[in-house]
């Protein structure tokens, strides 16, 4: 239905709309509804800056921007239209329409004629069909800081990823249809459009969608809590989440409060995994603890574990092997291949396997 009423608004394929949202259900129907209709979908993580959205909003040039009325955070609401209004005042750009998901802890002003309350512009809509799309045709635009400038639109494409992203349930992940998934990220990185949204939905499994943070929403326990309340088979989170554990319940003793014996295994990403953080992880989890690599431009993994095709040893400091189609190479500073054990560059050689990325948006 809310593909309809985009529809309905003028939204046609290869429009772009942006989503600026929080952790809700209502992000992920935004998402879908895009993808219905061909729509490319440009999600900004919520309570980014106004000038950072509007940056994006230029660079994007977006129909419509679906937002939301405030953000949780742990003892606060950060409200959400003011820094959507505060962008469109900075931005070149102006956007037709606003949809905005009042929340009930903060109720957002709307300015007639551009923005719609999410309910009241879906009524009346008729439910949307399926739009075909080529298979290079652009499922989002994800903005990335990269090493230098202003943040670089990725383009994902439709089919390539969803073949990635479907392989790599199974093979990395080891989860089979029906089991529930769990990544703990943000709609707003490339995780949460992998790995909270399109991935587990993809492969037939549950995937869990959390607004909250691994202490402080409402302790250290949190994880716990939600690992056994779900029957959570696989979970992926950074090393970040875990250090902040750590220091928060070094003993563990929350976990023993829980069941845990769903889990079979959890996957660390996203930045450096320390030794300290891995050997804590294993000995209170008593599950394989298992380092990856990969990254916004990627949209899966580059060398991993397949876990569900082989487990392989883990090596402290080693995502393992690369994964199929990528060639990886050490290169010195003239960008010539390296000898084993040798300091140098990482590099993937072109062609990318399928799911990464064709190019930049506006490259």
């Amino acid at each position: 239905k809310l593909a309809g009423a985009l529809g309905a608004s003028g939204i046609t394929k290869g429009d772009r709309v942006i989503i600026y949202m929080p952790m809700i259900p209502q992000t992920i129907v935004a998402m879908l509804a895009c993808a219905r209709i061909g729509a490319i979908h440009s999600v900004v993580f919520g309570g980014f800056a106004a000038n950072e959205l509007a940056v994006r909003i230029d660079d994007a040039t977006p129909k419509a921007i679906l937002s939301a009325s405030c953000g949780i955070e742990p003892g606060r609401v950060i409200a959400y239209k003011p820094l959507v209004d505060a962008a469109i005042e900075l931005a070149t750009h102006k956007p037709e329409t606003v949809v905005v998901y009042q929340r009930e802890q903060l109720t957002a002003e709307l300015q007639e004629g551009r923005d719609f309350e999410w309910d009241a512009f879906q009524n009346g809509a008729e439910p949307a069909p399926c739009v075909p799309v080529e298979g290079n045709h652009p499922a989002y635009i994800l903005y990335t800081s990269g090493t230098t400038g202003a943040p670089k639109g990725v383009i994902r494409p439709t089919a390539g990823h969803l073949v990635a992203l479907h392989w790599s349930m199974k093979n990395i992940y080891n989860v089979d249809p029906g089991e529930v998934f769990w990544a703990a990220s943000d709609l707003g990185w490339v995780v949460g459009h992998s790995y909270i949204c399109y991935g587990p939905l993809i492969h037939g499994n549950t995937s869990i969608l959390f607004e909250g943070k691994p202490v402080g929403t409402p302790d250290a326990g949190t994880f716990w809590r939600v690992i056994s309340e779900h029957n959570v088979r696989s979970f992926f989170t950074a090393p970040t989440a875990f250090r902040a554990i750590k220091r928060e319940d070094p003993e563990g003793k929350f976990k023993a409060k829980y069941d845990l014996n769903c889990l079979r295994v959890l996957y660390l990403a996203g930045e450096r995994a320390d030794p300290d953080t891995i050997h804590w992880a294993k000995n209170l989890l008593n599950v394989p603890v298992i380092d990856h690599w990969w990254q916004t431009e990627t949209g899966w993994t580059i060398a991993g574990n397949p876990m569900g095709i082989e487990p392989l040893p883990v090596k402290i400091g080693s995502p393992s092997v690369a994964m199929p189609g990528y060639d990886i190479q050490i290169l010195d500073e003239t960008g010539n291949p390296l000898p084993p054990n040798t300091l140098g560059a990482i590099a993937v050689k072109l062609p990318l396997p399928p799911g990464t990325f064709p190019s930049l948006w506006n490259a």
